[in-house]
């Protein structure tokens, strides 16, 4: 299996094409589905999507740095 990263436009695409509507359009609507995603998990809430997964925000603790050149 090749590993194939794609993209938003990629997904765009395949909106339009499957849902038979304009790119414009299919553009829109992913947009808005991601604003609504993003808003839920900025409120707090966690957001399922059955058959594809679990989202969450998480308070994870900072992570110390190391510069490479000096150590």
């Amino acid at each position: 299996m090749a590993n194939k990263t794609i993209t938003r436009a990629d997904l765009v695409e395949a909106l339009a094409r499957r849902a038979d509507m304009q790119r414009a359009d299919a553009n829109r609507l992913l947009t808005r589905l991601l604003e609504m995603i993003e808003d839920e998990l900025v409120a707090g809430n966690t957001v399922k999507l059955s058959r594809f997964g679990n989202f969450n925000v998480r308070a994870k603790r900072q992570r110390i740095g190391r510069n490479p050149k000096t150590g």
